[in-house]
């Protein structure tokens, strides 16, 4: 199982604030953009994809979105069907439904809870796996053989806080698919692209 950790600065945290205009709310625009990267392949989705997402944009911050797409059952009962245009009503419910104090199952696979960026770093990196952060100048991604369970950390067109102190603590290594700057959904694209290559070619 391969994870994403996607952090902005300005992703609004709660449902009144999406509007129809996507750019407006926060840039919420770009992070939809990533959860199609993570999921979707032309005519098929990704079951080997575990997408976390933090907010930090007004009124609550932060905001801790986890996405593990349930596929199999019956839509609307076992499972919600996602598709690239219902991502942003999906994202304005499970922020409506937030509960304070409790990590909130709002659709089967979809979680929400309040955690800051840094907190979702360390859990996973309690939980064994092995942490990537996406940085022009880390190592090349093609020089790397990944475990079962990387995570990749990356942030949208502010990039992520700069916690480098912190980061001191918490086993990771600089990762980079190259010298120019990429979109955050190309990037996830990109990795995805390169993980898939190592599997096949084991």
């Amino acid at each position: 199982m391969r994870e994403f950790v996607y952090y902005s600065k300005t992703a609004p945290t709660s449902g009144s604030f999406i509007g129809e205009d996507l750019m407006k709310a926060g840039r919420l625009d770009i992070a939809i953009h990533t959860i199609i990267a993570a999921f979707f392949l032309s005519h098929s989705f990704r079951n080997d994809v575990k997408l976390h997402l933090v907010f930090e944009g007004p009124p609550t911050p932060p905001r801790h979105l986890e996405l593990k797409p349930v596929t199999e059952g019956e839509t609307n009962v076992d499972k919600i069907y996602l598709n690239k245009k219902n991502i942003s009503d999906i994202i304005k419910k499970m922020l409506y439904k937030y509960k304070e104090g409790e990590k909130k199952e709002i659709f089967p696979g979809y979680f929400i809870e309040r955690k800051s960026f840094l907190q979702v770093i360390k859990d996973l990196e309690k939980e064994g796996k092995e942490i990537y952060l996406l940085d022009k100048d880390g190592e090349d991604i093609r020089s790397i053989t990944f475990s079962d369970n990387p995570v990749f950390v990356l942030g949208d067109h502010q990039g992520i806080p700069n916690l480098k102190k912190e980061f001191k603590r918490i086993k990771h290594k600089l990762v980079s698919i190259g010298k120019k700057t990429y979109f955050a959904s190309q990037t996830v694209a990109i990795v995805n692209n390169e993980v898939d290559r190592q599997e096949e070619s084991q």
